[in-house]
This record gives C-alpha cells, structure tokens and sequence, in this order.
C-alpha cells in the first residue's frame, strides 16, 4: 500500500540525517502498554506499517527500524521511556504514548532541552494535551467530543432521561465523565449516579445496586478500560439489570465477549467498517498479517502516524526539528493527510480539529457502525 508522494535521493537523506542512525536503518521509537490488550492493535499495525514500507523500498533507500519500549500505562515509566528515547539520537521521532495519563506525563522530556523530540498520541484525547508543546501532536480527537456524542446518543437515540456514570478515576475517565455529565444534563437529561472506580475492585455490585435504589438508568455511561468495563458487564448480568451501556474508546476491544457486550455502544475515531478503498486495504492487510483479528482505533491511528513520519523523513531528512516542521504543516503550508483514519490537518496545538468520532456497537464479537 505504501505510495511515497517525493522519494529524496539517500545522499541527500545522509546529508541531513544529523539525527539518525549511522548504521542505514532509521528509527522510529514506539511507545505504548504492549502486554495490555490495548496496546496489541497499536503494536500490530506499527509493524505492518513499517513492513509495507520496507517492502517497497524503506526511505530513500533505508529501512525503517521500530524500537518498542512499554510504558505500562503508567506515567512514572513513560517518563523514563521518554527519556530513553530522547536521549538516543539514533530515534528521530515516536508514535505514542498510547494514553492520556502517559503523554502528558512524557510531554516535557519531548519538548524539552536542546534537540526535542516528536510524539504522536494515537489515542491520547485528554483536552491538555493541546498544551503540550509543540513537539506533541495527535490524530484522534478529544474527550470534549467523546462525551458530547455519547451524551447525544444517549438523549435522541436511546431516548434516555436517566442515566448513571461509572468512570475510571484518571485523566481519561475524568475527562470523557464530564464532558458527558455536562452534555447530557444539557439536553434535560438526569444523572442518577456519578461514581469514580478502580480496576481492582472486589465487586461491582454496590454501585449497581445503589443506581437501583435510587430509581434506576435507562443509560450506563463507562468511562475507562476495557477490563473495568468487562467487570462491570459481568456485575449487572448477575444483578438481571440491563441498562443501555455505553463508554468511550477506552473500552473498545470489550466487543470480543459475545456473552455480555452484545449491543454496547462505543464512541471511537475508527471503525474498520470505515468506507473507502485505502481503508478496505488497510483492514484486508491487518487481518492477513494477525490472524484475521481487526484492527481498532489505536492500531489504524499508529499506522496513520507511521506513514505520515515517513513522508516527513522523505521530505526533509531524518532530523528531528524539520520532521516536526514538516509534519506542522500538514493541512496549512501542505494539503492535509488522507488516511485510513481520515483527514489529518494540524492545527496550531498539534490537534485535529477536523476529526470527528462515531458511534459503534457491539455485534457478534465485532465493532460496527451504529445506526446503519
């Protein structure tokens, strides 16, 4: 799939490669919690990116290197990856971290000192990252969307006018909590239960039984993980309660349990079911190379990155300033990006203010776009 819009000859590439590896290969740090579920699709479709590329011929002649580092979702180790990775001049550039909590956390090692270092979140929507730096960008877009949309759907498309919140208690689940709470008071709605939670819980039935207690929801809204909310299904299927569920791309992969997670709905940047043809190439090689698992929307925005720092590279050499200059240009000074995600245009913040989110939900063990 890999189309290289302007190929620089390798000597020039070398002229300007202060930043890159002196052994022919370029590298390319990638940066996210790979032993979680969460990290897999990010994992997966970094290295078909770089795969395909290689194959036709890497950059100017290079091969493109990834090197992983796992974070844990943790920000004390992202910080330390962080710090590796800047302190490697052979690594001109990172796709990650994969969460909120960790990009932020490792924004000021990236944008700081003498010679910083791109980072590009996949996933990372806390609204705070727009301060970041300029050495930080993203291709997805931000909680403020998230928890609007979800709270819309829950308003016009489930018809609720009750709804509880279950949200992990970090950036994240803080961040979509509300901006949902926010929405859907907006629209006249009514929030009978607002509870933070921890993965870790013995159970889940007492925030339950107290939602019932007070009336009932005709929405539960989780904002979190994919393994809290797991416990959380298998928590109201043994209270015989049934709300409609709901939650942000934290969640996404909780499709795959076919006994609980039938008809839970999702907001996400990226559904495979995306039409177009680069995207049907994009899910057609993904399946072929893992098992004919698909991808969700951290691994499509990671392949989106790979190949946009590969146009960059190709550009302007492998120097970390002008891949960051180049890559600010995208939908300014240059024409916006055309994914397998969709349009990619950087604002001033390193956002992309275009992207919009959809609802998907849960269908015999895949994400589907909702409504169709």
């Amino acid at each position: 799939m890999w189309s290289p819009r302007r190929l620089l000859p390798l000597a020039a590439l070398i002229a300007v490669g202060a930043c890159s590896s002196s052994d022919g290969v370029i590298r390319i740090g990638v940066a996210g919690p790979f032993e979680q579920s969460r990290g897999a699709s990010m994992r997966m479709a970094a290295d078909l990116a770089a795969t395909e590329i290689n194959r036709s011929g890497g950059i100017g002649g290079r091969r493109i290197e990834l090197v992983f580092r796992d974070d844990g979702a943790d920000a004390e180790r992202a910080v330390q990856v962080a710090q590796a990775f800047y302190d490697d001049a052979s690594v001109v550039a990172v796709v990650g971290h994969l969460t909120s909590g960790t990009t932020l956390a490792a924004a000021p090692v990236y944008n700081g000192g003498e010679s910083p270092l791109v980072e590009i979140s996949p996933s990372a929507s806390n609204p705070r990252l727009s301060d970041a730096g300029p050495y930080t960008f993203r291709v997805c877009p931000t909680d403020l969307l998230h928890g609007a949309r979800l709270a819309e759907w829950a308003a016009r498309e489930v018809g609720a006018t009750r709804a509880a919140v279950m949200y992990r208690n970090d950036d994240y689940g803080r961040g979509v909590r509300t901006i949902f709470k926010d929405g859907f008071s907006a629209q006249g709605g009514t929030i009978v239960a607002d509870d933070p939670y921890l993965d870790d819980l013995p159970s889940f039935e007492p925030y339950l039984r107290r939602i019932q207690r007070r009336g009932g929801a005709q929405v539960l809204m989780i904002a979190g993980t994919r393994e809290g909310a797991e416990q959380i299904l298998q928590a109201l299927t043994a209270a015989g309660m049934r709300p409609a569920v709901m939650g942000g791309d934290g969640i996404s992969g909780l499709e795959s349990d076919t006994v609980n997670a039938e008809g839970v709905l999702i907001s996400t940047a990226y559904l495979p079911d995306r039409p177009g043809a680069e995207n049907a190439a994009f899910v057609r090689a993904y399946r072929a190379a893992n098992n004919d698992r698909e991808p969700d929307h951290r691994g499509a925005g990671t392949y989106d990155i790979i190949r946009l720092l590969a146009l960059a590279i190709e550009a302007t050499g492998p120097d970390r300033a002008a891949i960051r200059d180049y890559l600010a240009g995208f939908g300014s000074s240059r024409e916006a990006y055309e994914g397998v995600t969709g349009r990619i245009a950087f604002d001033e913040n390193g956002d992309v203010p275009d992207k919009d989110v959809v609802i998907g939900i849960a269908r015999g063990g895949r994400l589907v776009t909702a409504g169709r």
